[in-house]
């Protein structure tokens, strides 16, 4: 995204996404109570729909101007991006982390790992594949998966209307609540061996997720259009939303991140992998209050200049962040209530200021490059015979 097209507020939006994120992975007694902290919740949704809207923004904007086989190139060169940082996180999983598990006899690591530790060849393949996913390191599949599939899904609601799409995405969505995707890899095992468990494949049912992928990236395609205006609510669902969104955060912060405790079929229906009905009424409530007062919190919200900078710099910072997640669970391992607080304490310093760190430079190598001044075509003296 050029500066010029950039809002300053989607930036911090995605930075305190981040910021969340980290406060969830980072192995401290903080990620209990910071997880979910809006309701049933958690950044990672905020994430996908953020990423999908700009997508959605950027890329039907860059079909617009320039044609739908360089918005296509442009996702494929994206996704091809995404898929260098996955490869080199594994890497540095295999081989750093699992090293350190190994070398301290930490349990956390060697569980996250147990797979690749059992059967390392068949781990790597399955991972270069993005089959083996393990958890942490379950993110970026998904989003890879998504910018593959997101040129088809743009070109075709652009072309013949979003109403089919939306539909269709809903209706898998739903199929994933009743064991779509187990289905399919249980297909897919009749008909060749699978040495992969479906577990191993990572805990988020891409299935699931999908829809708010396509329903991000309808916003943004909307909201490409030269001279679109900001959606407009009813009062009425406004207010319910807001209703909703206000029970939620209620009943999250007292009885805490399980909504029912113990195993009621309750639960099921706030799962975050699955991305279940409640939780998926829970984020759509959110997001109509967002958008709704979207115009007020930029008029009225001061700038917070560190959020802004994390949100530039996203994808360096998301792969930073797991970096830093799974340093500390080798060195540490899980959070402990024994454990000092000062430990927790340098832990979410240290991972913080290197998230930071990386944005700066980052950002700072961005602007060298847009400051050098572009090359002179290069040219051939003619030859004459």
């Amino acid at each position: 995204m050029s500066t010029s097209d950039r809002r300053w507020e989607l930036d911090a939006l995605r930075g305190l996404m981040l910021v969340l994120m980290t406060l969830t992975h980072l192995p401290t007694n903080l990620a209990g109570p910071t997880g979910q902290p809006l309701g049933f919740v958690s950044a990672a949704e905020g994430f996908v729909l953020l990423s999908a809207y700009m997508a959605g923004k950027v890329y039907a904007g860059k079909a617009r101007r320039q044609g739908d086989a360089t918005m296509t190139t442009a996702f494929l060169l994206r996704a091809l991006k995404l898929y260098a940082c996955q490869i080199a996180l594994l890497l540095f999983a295999f081989t750093v982390i699992a090293g350190i598990g190994l070398l301290l006899r930490e349990g956390a690591v060697t569980s996250l790992l147990g797979f690749y530790l059992e059967k390392p060849t068949l781990a790597l393949v399955g991972a270069a594949l993005l089959l083996y996913n393990p958890a942490l390191l379950d993110i970026l599949p998904i989003y890879i998966l998504f910018m593959l599939a997101s040129p088809l899904v743009l070109l075709h609601g652009n072309a013949h209307g979003w109403r089919g799409v939306l539909a269709l995405s809903l209706a898998v969505w739903f199929g994933a609540q009743f064991g779509l995707g187990p289905a399919a890899y249980h297909l897919a095992t009749g008909w060749f061996d699978m040495p992969l468990r479906y577990r191993d494949m990572g805990a988020f049912e891409t299935l699931a997720w999908q829809f708010l992928w396509v329903l991000g990236l309808w916003l943004g395609s909307l909201h490409s259009q030269p001279g679109a205006a900001p959606t407009r609510f009813p009062r009425w669902m406004v207010a319910a939303a807001l209703a909703l969104a206000l029970v939620a955060f209620v009943w999250r912060h007292g009885v805490g991140q399980t909504p029912v405790p113990g195993l009621s079929p309750v639960n099921l229906m706030f799962d975050k992998w699955h991305l279940g009905p409640l939780r998926l009424l829970n984020v759509m409530a959110l997001l109509v209050l967002a958008m709704h007062f979207a115009p007020w919190l930029r008029r009225e919200l001061p700038r917070w200049g560190v959020l802004e900078t994390l949100g530039r710099a996203a994808l360096p910072v998301f792969c930073a962040h797991l970096v830093v997640a799974l340093l500390a669970l080798a060195l540490f391992g899980s959070a402990q209530p024994q454990r000092p607080w000062s430990v927790d304490l340098l832990i979410l310093f240290v991972g913080f200021y290197a998230l930071w760190l990386v944005a700066r430079v980052t950002l700072a190598r961005e602007r060298r490059h847009h400051a050098r001044p572009p090359r002179a075509p290069v040219r051939v003296a003619a030859v004459s015979p």
